[in-house]
């Protein structure tokens, strides 16, 4: 390419990094670079799951061919389990709702997931060992300085932080906005602890089914609830061969409260076990097949004012890092992806034009991405029970809640963040 229409910086390799990558490198006039500060793209974590409407997104895409390969099941848009609601705290488990949604939940091993985007980006769009240091943007300047720990140096038109819930690009906007006599946002810099802590595994299913051959796990996605705990499993990669384990318990007095110790540490299977004794049989052989989980402190963003300034902009974990309870924290990321990539994407947008531009992405994203990290913790606690109680009454005040609070996911689309954003695009058009 000898003249690009935008140089775009992306930070970070990771779901949201890379799938923007791919999104914008369909521009030929759009020069992509993503700066990694590993020596290889990975991902954290075991399971990754997403809704229909992320489908979709990466359907326009066209990776859903590819990612139809390494999915548990392709989706075929027929009505399936999202989730079996139980409440398993007691030696006498049962199901209290069964979530029938189009096409269940998609569900990737995340080595597998990332490693289909990596085959859609240009050979050439990946910079590995680029820990970010710094950034320089200012006024009248050519272009968005960036420095990286190992004392190189690049030049963009538009930096995007895709570096995650401990963002080094978030760190810096919001430093440089306090120092302009707001040292109130300071306080939007670190991530805050939610009050739970999970424990992750992988569960092979072979051994699973060892120890009973109709366990629910081995077909179905499951949440399994109880007081202050509760436990997410369902099978993923290409046929179904390992089952995702991920068991919470939460101290609601901690919320938002410094974390005490690491983020992460090793785990181990009598932890779990005593965690979560005298709950269901099947939650006793879930724990007996698992080896070697590893502790997570589950740490959110709390919902930041602004997402970008000047030539600068957040994305994914970055903007909105958000606890897993609603699944919906990368495929939000996508649809980040989705409505920034159609915007940058316009012919008209020049390195001139690209601080309103960050500010109308913004506009769109920010307070769809609040309503669902807000939404996440209250689900969060609607899977957990502040005490044993039977009675079907209560059951289905809990499911009727998280029907309304999960409606957004069904009841909108997409596209219609993406609408808007070009609607405001042509309306500011003038002055772009």
């Amino acid at each position: 390419m000898s003249e690009a229409r935008l140089r775009v910086a992306i930070c970070g390799g990771g779901i949201g990094g890379l799938c923007l990558a791919v999104a914008l490198s369909k521009y030929p006039d759009i020069k992509v670079d993503v700066f990694e500060a590993t020596q290889q793209f990975k991902e954290i974590g075991a399971g990754v799951m997403f809704y229909d409407r992320t489908w979709r997104i990466l359907q326009k895409l066209g990776l859903t061919d590819d990612l139809s390969k390494v999915t548990h099941i392709p989706p075929d848009g027929s009505l399936e389990t999202g989730f079996e609601f139980r409440r398993s705290d007691s030696l006498e488990g049962f199901t209290y709702y069964d979530h029938k949604i189009p096409n269940g939940i998609v569900r990737f091993h995340r080595a597998q997931f990332l490693d289909t985007f990596i085959s859609h980006i240009p050979k050439d769009v990946a910079h590995f060992g680029k820990r970010l240091q710094a950034y320089k943007d200012e006024a009248g300047s050519p272009g968005v300085e960036l420095f990286f720990e190992d004392g190189t140096s690049a030049k963009c038109d538009v930096l995007i932080g895709c570096d995650g819930i401990g963002s080094i690009v978030r760190k810096q906007m919001f430093v440089d906005e306090a120092k302009k006599d707001q040292p109130s946002l300071l306080d939007f810099m670190t991530p805050v602890f939610s009050g739970t802590k999970v424990y992750r595994a992988l569960v092979p299913v072979e051994r699973l089914r060892e120890k009973n051959a109709s366990h629910r796990s081995l077909d179905t996605p499951v949440i399994y609830s109880g007081m202050s705990k509760h436990i997410i499993s369902y099978p993923i990669a290409k046929g179904g061969r390992l089952i995702n384990v991920v068991a919470h318990k939460s101290d609601p007095e901690s919320i938002d409260k410094p974390l005490s110790g690491p983020q992460i540490v090793p785990g181990s299977p009598d932890e779990i076990s005593a965690c979560y004794k005298y709950w269901e049989p099947e939650i006793q052989q879930l724990i007996e097949c698992i080896d070697s989980p590893i502790q997570f402190a589950l740490n959110d963003l709390q919902p930041l004012p602004f997402y970008s300034m000047g030539r600068v902009v957040l994305l994914g974990d970055a903007a909105h890092a958000m606890t897993p309870h609603l699944g919906a924290g990368a495929g939000q990321a996508i649809e980040d992806c989705y409505v920034l990539s159609a915007l940058l994407g316009e012919s008209c947008i020049t390195p001139e034009s690209v601080p309103d531009v960050l500010k109308i992405y913004e506009a769109v994203r920010r307070p769809f991405n609040c309503h669902a990290r807000n939404t996440s913790r209250e689900i969060g606690r609607l899977y957990e029970f502040e005490q044993i109680d039977t009675e079907s009454a209560k059951y289905a005040s809990r499911v009727e809640e998280f029907k309304k609070l999960s409606a957004w996911i069904w009841g909108s689309n997409p596209d219609d963040g993406v609408e808007t954003a070009l609607r405001l695009l042509r309306q500011t058009a003038t002055s772009i």
